[in-house]
């Protein structure tokens, strides 16, 4: 019997135990991040499935893993098919695949610390109809037969100056706290850790490439704070940091801290905050008021310190990859075709030689070829592929610096692309112009300006299957909400301050993938002299890298579109040159070449 194996006849024995007839296993943990640290990868424990996303549902004759389009291939060279079933990742086909596994009046276990309360009702409604019933469990059945589960590394966490945040933990959590107060609360669960690491001033090394601390806090009308996380990674200094109002408690303890709130109006956001904290609070007598966590609008709205960070950072990211792009030119024409790992390699050595970088923002996708056609591709899944003359290298990475996070993504020409290739380049970085170009009033959603990025690919019939853009944190989550630029709807309004990437792209499966992301801030622009006229914004592009000119044809830019390249381009010599050796000035130089 294999390995996998073996665990799912566990928990089917543990399901058994328990009287239960199936399990949900959702790609989260109790915190609900888009990071999972590896001692909470239950779903790639039961499954052997490493992908992002994913849903695994074990019954206990059957077994299915759901994954959405990006992970078709690896999924199948991950998962034993004698074991799961392969589906896919989409409304209503979880629910559908227990109605034709079980029978009727089973039970469905489901661990409310692993979802939201959302979802635990849409999975309720979904199954009712066909008798089978959600149990929130208390044991989750992974956890009990996960034997040999790693332990959790208690490093301490980093203590961040105003220097960098631009405002003091004390003053963050006093105004907070009014919020808290005008919603009609006594107190706020702040559970998201990327919002208590804002509040506090601190950063964490619980996750890779997620400096935050894994944990959550209550916070009251008058700014006191109540931090649950393990005390081992609070660092010396913490207490004069933080400045008054705040205790440290262990983690373990918050279950007693939701159960003392009775009588206590309690602000909790549903959808960040997981069903169990929820259900909590309400079973030991606290009324819920369901509201935004009152955190995200505040940290996804920089102030003009954090602002200036974020500049600093991509001036110095910008360095790195000019000097990874090349580096790059030099190999090719040497003809060294590297694969995509000793590509994300150096790209990674260029990176972490500039100051204050303290690792990468997430794991860079270096995709050549065919690969770059999966918008999500990562080379750690398989065979790293080599550079393939005549086509395209895709390289999207970033990194996390003290006083910003980067995002960015260049396609490059490796040998001569076809003309096709070229003419798709183009319509895509006309999309990014267009976009970047936007001039929008006061209360525009990213919603709104999504058809800019795509209207020349619409025109030919074509379009990407992702968002254009995701709003990215100051030295915290590269994937920061609320703010989006996407086709699905999204009520929140671009306010200056917020940064955003700006990502359209094209892919044709297994021969290219094409994407031009710049990170933009979103500024306010001089208002018109109408007084009647409404109040403006604009975006103001802080990622500094050529984009290759020799995936452009230029015949297909307007006046407007080849002006702001060059001046794009000036920008980034302008900028860059001064930190480089004469070699890769000289590389820049043409690279930026007026056009």
């Amino acid at each position: 019997m294999t390995e996998m194996a073996t665990r799912l006849q566990s928990v089917r024995a543990e399901l058994e135990n328990q009287g239960l007839d199936a399990l949900f296993v959702p790609r989260a943990d109790e915190f609900l991040g888009e990071y999972i640290p590896d001692y909470n990868e239950r779903m790639c424990w039961i499954s052997g499935f490493t992908g992002s996303a994913g849903m695994v549902l074990v019954a206990r004759e059957a077994a299915a893993v759901f994954v959405d389009g990006r992970y078709t291939v690896q999924v199948r060279q991950q998962v034993d098919e004698s074991l799961f079933d392969i589906e896919k990742l989409e409304e209503g086909a979880a629910t559908d695949w227990l109605k034709g596994a079980l029978p009727g009046k089973a039970r469905v276990g489901v661990d409310p610390r692993l979802h939201t309360r959302k979802a635990m009702a849409a999975i309720a409604k979904s199954l009712q109809t066909s008798g089978i019933e959600i149990v929130a469990i208390e044991r989750n059945p992974i956890d009990v037969c996960w034997l040999d589960r790693p332990q959790a590394d208690v490093l301490k966490a980093l203590l961040l100056s105003e220097r960098y945040t631009g405002e003091s933990s004390a003053s963050k959590r006093a105004r907070i706290g009014g919020q808290v107060e005008q919603l009609g609360a006594d107190k706020a669960l702040i559970f998201a850790p990327d919002s208590v690491a804002w509040l506090l001033n601190i950063r964490g090394r619980d996750i890779p490439s997620l400096p935050i601390v894994l944990g959550h806090a209550l916070l009251d009308t008058k700014g006191n704070l109540e931090l649950y996380a393990d005390p081992g990674k609070i660092p010396e200094g913490f207490d004069e940091h933080v400045g008054d109002g705040v205790r440290v408690r262990d983690l373990a303890e918050l279950e007693q801290a939701l159960q003392a709130q009775s009588g206590q109006r309690v602000l909790v956001d549903p959808d960040t905050a997981n069903a169990w904290c929820q259900m909590t609070l309400e079973q030991h007598g606290a009324t819920l008021v369901s509201a935004q966590d009152p955190v995200i609008m505040p940290k996804a709205c920089k102030n003009a310190v954090e602002v200036d960070g974020m500049r600093a950072a991509h001036l110095r990211d910008g360095v790195a990859e000019v000097q990874f792009l090349a580096w790059l030119d030099r190999e090719v024409a040497a003809g060294k075709l590297h694969d995509e790992a000793a590509l994300s390699d150096q790209l990674f050595v260029f990176r972490s030689a500039q100051e204050d970088f303290q690792e990468v923002s997430f794991s860079t996708i270096s995709a050549a070829g065919g690969n770059a056609a999966m918008c999500h591709y990562n080379h750690l899944n398989g065979e790293p592929a080599r550079l393939e003359l005549n086509s395209v290298y895709l390289v999207d990475s970033g990194g996390q610096y003290l006083d910003g996070t980067t995002d960015i993504t260049r396609t490059v020409a490796i040998g001569a692309p076809d003309d096709e290739i070229k003419r798709m380049f183009t319509l895509v970085l006309k999309g990014h112009i267009a976009l970047d170009q936007a001039r929008f009033p006061v209360g525009t959603t990213g919603t709104q300006l999504d058809v800019l990025a795509r209207q020349f690919l619409w025109q030919e019939g074509l379009d990407y299957d992702h968002g254009t853009g995701h709003g990215v944190g100051a030295f915290l989550s590269v994937h920061e909400g609320p703010q989006r630029i996407g086709k699905q709807h999204n009520a929140t309004a671009l306010n200056v301050g917020m940064i955003i990437s700006n990502e359209p792209g094209y892919y044709k499966t297994d021969r290219y993938g094409i994407r031009c992301e710049n990170l933009v801030v979103v500024t306010e622009l001089q208002r018109h002299e109408d007084p009647d006229a409404p109040s403006m914004l604009g975006f103001e592009a802080i990622t500094l890298a050529p984009f290759d000119l020799r995936m452009v044809d230029d015949s297909l830019l307007d006046q407007d579109e080849r002006r702001w390249l060059n001046e794009y381009h000036d920008k980034v010599r302008e900028s860059i040159s001064p930190f480089l050796n004469e070699a890769d000035q000289a590389w820049l130089a043409d690279a930026t070449r007026v056009i």
